[in-house]
């Protein structure tokens, strides 16, 4: 894995490590809990020398309390020259951890008998220019290949589990060596670290006293206006120090590195205002909008990553914004080219490493939130840039679909939906055929139920049966041959039976269908469509082929081939399909009437007479007032066309003591309904009202 180049370059002396993190606790994590002021005693008090240990007052504990430790790195400060009965070299002055000086054990090899040792200091900071003289090392910083190192480090010299630096403890100790315990302290050693803190258990009550105590005195921040506007200031002053720093010292990341941790600390500190929505406006109005978009651009993919999670989360659906405040962020957002830069970095991110495929799945979750408002979405749909990213992107082939597969499958089916105009520009891509293909597979196969595959091929699906509704999208579908592999897949498929259906019923739906309709019968697919009927109690398979039913018969031509061919399947086997038709009329009208019926019971009905004809609506529909009046329509066109059909449905009504009258209310109320001011609902309309006239 690539590292973080916004780990700040640590000095062993005046860092502590940042292993958990690309940047230093300290800003990259606000609510990581600093040392307690026991630890930053313990640590210093253990630096000292053994006969002071034994004279510390309470107040001197309490003065070096307050002190900040600055390591938990220490060096031997002082060789020792001379060990009774051997000659030793002056030791190494070298790097080692607390907890390495104190593990060596008397058996392990080098270690010397009745030795103390003398002092331990802190290992003083060392600056740059120093590090040579006083023995500080850093270790190399590698940056990847779009200037980030995700986890800049200081390389340590290699442990040896066999050999500890420093003298080895006296041999009658046994191990126990270090500074002498207090009294009362009992040996208690809570931190692990240390065979004698140096302070006694009263001292430490204290301690934990005042340490509570101070913390109990700070209030809360106040997020407000006030705060928004410092906060602005400081954030443009990060972003300006950062650009003049990397500008000025391009070839030397170490220099330009800290400003970039803090930039990073301001853009985190951005995300508590998605519990503030109230502020969006004047978040907009500062600026910070324009500047957080543009950091999209940064040279450091991590910064622009990071950018692009705070965005996800200030847009999320589940911010409590009003609908001028989320307005005003997303229309700022767009002002700035926010999609733009998104798709600029998918270019620069490789979904290989973890943080980068976390960084495309937080772009396209950002275009899921800009995409909840219809105009945004048309907006979004323009972006030929981004339409093509994403049509390479559910094409790349994986083992097994990743989320951000499916995500890309997701965000396409979402453009596709959003208006005419998108679904215009994604068809103009030849998107059609590519996505036929992606869904060729399923023919034989099916995805592992409730994975990332099914999600993605209901996606492509989706995506499909909204292109196939623009008549450009319809001759795309025919040229493509997505008739045939529809009809392969309601004969052979299992989960893609459903889709492939209801892709068919949009295809061949609209006043332009025709030709679908008509290559549908040329396709031998009369056959499997009316044994599909025949056979199936699916109510979500019913629906589609009762679509595909009436729009064959609205739109195929008039004593053609096809059209008498259709007609012909209602005829066989003594008018069985018509009769089928009679029965879904008489279960689907029982249903609309049961719902009527709740709907006047229901003692939560709205009072206002508009909102309960909405109401009311709304149940009907739900309980299959649509797909009726698809049975209806059929039925009348067979009244229309044949009569021994229209001796046969009249006879089946009486059954149930209704006539031809109960299929002309339905399809009143269907043409009442329609807004004649559209083209297709004006065709729509005059047919239903000629099929009346048959009726009367």
């Amino acid at each position: 894995m690539r590292h973080s180049a916004y780990c700040r370059f640590q000095l062993a002396a005046d860092r502590p490590p940042a292993a958990s993190s690309r940047f230093h606790p300290s800003t990259h994590h606000p609510t990581s809990k600093a040392p307690s002021r026991r630890q930053q005693l313990s640590g210093s008090s253990s630096a000292r020398k053994l006969e002071t240990s034994s004279r510390r007052t309470l107040e001197t504990n309490l003065h070096w309390a307050g002190r900040r430790r600055h390591s938990r790195s220490f060096r031997i400060a002082a060789p020792i020259n001379s060990w009774p009965g051997r000659d030793i070299a002056p030791l190494r002055t070298t790097m080692a951890s607390v907890d390495d000086i104190f593990k060596a054990s008397p058996g392990s090899p080098g270690s010397q008998p009745h030795v103390w040792l003398d002092l331990l200091t802190t290992q003083p900071e060392c600056g740059r220019a120093q590090q040579a003289e006083a023995g500080c090392h850093q270790g190399p910083n590698k940056l990847s290949a779009n200037g980030s190192s995700r986890h800049a480090h200081v390389q340590d010299e290699p442990e040896d589990d066999d050999q500890e630096a420093g003298p080895a403890p006296p041999p009658d100790d046994d191990g126990d060596f270090g500074p002498a315990m207090p009294p009362d302290d009992d040996g208690d050693d809570e931190e692990g670290r240390f065979f004698g803190g140096g302070i006694t258990k009263q001292e430490s009550q204290i301690l934990d006293y005042v340490e509570g105590a101070g913390e109990a005195d700070q209030a809360p921040e106040k997020i407000d206006v006030g705060w928004l506007r410092k906060t602005a200031a400081n954030f443009e002053k990060r972003i300006t120090k950062n650009a003049e720093l990397r500008a000025k010292f391009e070839s030397e990341p170490q220099k330009f590195i800290g400003s970039e941790g803090d930039l990073d600390a301001d853009i985190k500190s951005l995300s508590i205002l998605s519990e503030h929505p109230e502020l969006y406006p004047e978040f907009v109005k500062l600026g910070c909008v324009a500047n957080l978009a543009g950091l999209l651009a940064h040279e450091n993919t991590d910064i622009a990553i990071d950018v692009m999670e705070i965005i996800g989360e200030l847009t999320d659906e589940d911010v409590a914004a009003e609908d001028e405040q989320w307005n005003a962020l997303v229309d700022a957002l767009i002002d700035s080219d926010v999609v733009g830069l998104l798709v600029s970095n998918f270019s620069r991110l490789n979904e290989d490493d973890e943080t980068d495929r976390n960084g495309v799945y937080y772009a396209l979750g950002i275009l899921e939130n800009l995409c909840s408002r219809a105009a945004t979405a048309t907006r979004v749909g323009q972006e030929t840039t981004l339409l093509k990213w994403l049509l390479q992107r559910v094409q790349r082939k994986e083992s097994v679909v990743s989320q951000n597969k499916q995500y890309a499958a997701e965000i396409l089916a979402i453009l596709s939906q959003s208006s005419s105009e998108s679904r215009q520009r994604i068809i103009d891509q030849d998107t059609t055929d590519t996505l036929l293909q992606l869904v060729a597979p399923y023919r034989k196969r099916d995805p592992d139920k409730g994975g990332e595959e099914e999600e993605y091929m209901e996606n492509v699906f989706e995506a499909l049966t909204c292109l196939a509704d623009e008549p450009s999208g319809k001759v795309k579908f025919i040229e493509a041959e997505g008739i045939e592999l529809c009809l392969i897949m309601l004969r052979e498929g299992k989960m893609s039976k459903a889709p492939a259906l209801r892709l068919l019923d949009h295809a061949a739906g609209g006043r332009t269908g025709g030709d679908v309709c008509s290559k549908l019968v040329e396709a031998g697919g009369l056959k499997t469509i009316f044994t599909l009927f025949g056979k199936t109690h699916d109510h979500r398979l019913l629906e589609h082929i009762l679509g595909i039913f009436a729009s064959m018969l609205r739109l195929l031509p008039a004593n053609s081939a096809e059209r008498i061919r259709t007609l012909a399947k209602f005829v066989e086997k003594d008018y069985a399909k018509a009769a089928k038709l009679v029965t879904l009329h008489r279960e689907y009208g029982a249903r609309v009437r049961r719902a009527e019926d709740e709907h006047k019971q229901d003692p939560d009905t709205a009072t206002d007479p508009d909102e309960a004809e909405v109401e009311l609506l709304s149940r009907r529909l739900d309980a299959g007032l649509f797909t009726l009046q698809q049975i209806d329509a059929s039925l009348a066109w067979l009244v229309a066309e044949d009569a021994g059909a229209r001796r046969k449905i009249r006879q089946l009504l009486a059954e149930q003591d209704e006539g031809l009258a109960a299929i002309g209310g339905v399809i009143e109320e269907q043409r009442a309904g329609l807004d004649t001011l559209e083209e297709d609902s004006k065709d729509l309309s005059d047919m239903l009202g000629a099929l009346l006239d048959f009726l009367g």
